[in-house]
């Protein structure tokens, strides 16, 4: 074959490979390495509460790829978890939509076949698209399965990293007008600057891929953490508010203390004496 019939057919091999790449999606998958990062996060997560749970770890079509069960966990806990697991990839909502839905009398969807409608299931999404999911079953309660869970997905989901830029600078006055209403200075992929301010107690939170560091400029609170979220419900991917915390660890925190709260731990200011101000640095991951 001449060098001329050699590029004409190689050139035609490289139309027809490209032609075929575009007719193929290309997606993102769940590898084992993150699925065992969501699951150390998970289990982490569990062992600050009851210690006990059945984390499990699914592709995007619901296939295991990952499954753990703490010792003390009850045997039924793998099945379920997986199960939860599944309906989150399945479906690509937290399963806790439809165990609400069954609640207010959509019973008919407990017929779908391999459905598990118990709250505990999480996607998990790297760069917009839903890779699998993470189900929890076993933990302390049915919120806590779904704090565990949350955990687990942010270690996967959190990968993110904030472009280098110049340095950032606040004048005074603009910190004090931000405190004057609780408002945040800075935000990005990373990390987020919040200047907050408090005037009397606030809700129970869990952020899932956020640890929060504290440090207070004026006034005292009463802060608990740890514990249980009361009647907690989701209000983000990565975050749960309730009334308040059942157990926990209470701290009186005054003018100068700094305190952290890693990622997944509940937090709750119970009480606030006068204004209360004080800066949050949330850091990802």
């Amino acid at each position: 074959m001449s060098s001329k019939h050699w590029i004409a057919a190689l050139a035609a091999l490289i139309l027809t490979a490209g032609t075929a790449r575009a007719q193929v999606a290309e997606r993102k998958g769940i590898t084992i390495a993150g699925a065992r990062a969501a699951i150390a996060a998970a289990v982490e997560a569990a062992r600050r509460s009851s210690g006990t749970a059945a984390i499990a770890v699914v592709d995007e079509g619901g296939n295991v790829v990952a499954l753990e069960r703490l010792d003390g966990t009850f045997a039924a806990g793998g099945p379920i978890s997986i199960g939860k697991a599944r309906t989150a990839a399945l479906f690509k909502k937290p399963t806790r939509f439809f165990e609400q839905l069954i609640n207010e009398r959509r019973t008919a969807m407990v017929t779908v076949e391999g459905f598990t409608p118990l709250i505990g299931g999480v996607p998990i999404e790297i760069g917009g698209q839903i890779v699998g999911a993470i189900g929890v079953s076993g933990a302390a309660s049915a919120d806590d399965d779904e704090r565990v869970a949350l955990a687990g997905a942010a270690a996967v989901s959190s990968g993110k990293r904030a472009a280098s830029g110049p340095v950032t600078y606040f004048e005074q006055e603009k910190v004090a007008a931000a405190f004057a209403k609780g408002a945040p200075l800075l935000e990005n992929g990373s990390y987020k600057i919040h200047a907050s301010h408090r005037d009397g107690p606030g809700v129970a939170e869990v952020h899932a891929g956020e640890t929060d560091v504290i440090h207070v400029l004026e006034g005292s609170a009463t802060l608990v953490t740890g514990g249980e979220v009361v009647g907690g419900k989701p209000i983000g991917p990565e975050e749960i508010r309730g009334a308040g915390i059942r157990g926990g660890d209470t701290r009186r925190l005054r003018k100068g203390d700094v305190v952290v709260i890693p990622s997944g731990v509940p937090h709750w200011f119970r009480e606030v004496a006068g204004p209360l101000d004080y800066y949050v640095v949330k850091v990802r991951g």
